[in-house]
């Protein structure tokens, strides 16, 4: 489904993401696990092709077509769609109407759309997206929005930020709905609670993948030798 050659992100004369090379199989839930500040949302902007994330090494394939120089609206065309870490500030909308305007088709009701993502629809459709709603449920809100959207590719950068643990397993039920619907989903977490239901892990440290392939083994891995020392960053020389 995704290919990604030798991929290099530099800023400065800092080196942010360091030759990744990584594949998203067609209906996997492929999880880039890593410690904060280790490069994993500047992969998703990369992938999604969000602007000060253009890339000027490596190539990104999708499909089997080169979209390295695709825009993000592009990209989206083909059916690639980004849940942002930090949820977008959009107001003076209802939940209702947000979701309806996200929603590809009218196979999925507004209230099945919520239910996945545990709002309770008799409380939230007819609610405004303001101030007034948490963090947490602004979150769920654009999760919701890529379900609508029945994307073939869905980057979830950090789904669990500003979840209570007791709604963890609806985050996975969630995901697990993305992919039983025939989505491929790219999930990035610094949180192994939520790695158990994907079919693949890649490691990211200091910008490189270091450890790829079974969810078990590179959990265990992640626990014995990552650590703080994860964030460091490359210079130029």
């Amino acid at each position: 489904m995704l290919k990604i050659k030798d991929l290099t992100l530099i800023r400065g004369q800092i080196i942010i993401l360091n030759k990744i090379n990584l594949e998203i199989g067609k209906n996997e839930i492929h999880t880039l696990l890593g410690v904060n500040g280790v490069g994993k949302s500047s992969l998703a902007y990369c992938i999604m092709g969000c602007s000060g994330y253009e890339i000027k090494e490596g190539k990104i394939y999708f499909e089997g077509k080169d979209i390295t120089k695709f825009s993000l609206s592009q990209r989206a065309k083909l059916g690639i769609t980004l849940a942002w870490q930090e949820s977008a500030r959009f107001e003076g909308i209802t939940i209702e109407d947000y979701l309806s305007l996200s929603r590809k088709n009218g196979n999925d009701s507004l209230e099945e759309i919520l239910n996945k993502v545990a709002l309770n629809p008799k409380l939230y459709l007819n609610r405004e997206v303001n101030e007034e709603l948490s963090g947490g449920e602004r979150k769920r809100v654009e999760l919701a929005s890529v379900y609508a959207m029945r994307p073939k590719m869905a980057i979830l950068d950090e789904p669990d930020s500003g979840i209570d643990m007791l709604s963890l397993k609806k985050i996975r039920d969630y995901i697990l709905s993305l992919k039983e619907r025939g989505s491929s989903v790219f999930l990035i977490t610094h949180r192994e609670e939520i790695t158990e239901i994907s079919d693949k892990i890649s490691l990211i440290c200091n910008g490189d993948i270091v450890k790829s392939g079974n969810p078990n083994k590179v959990r265990d891995y992640f626990k014995r030798r990552c650590g703080k020392t994860c964030n460091l960053r490359k210079k130029l020389k």
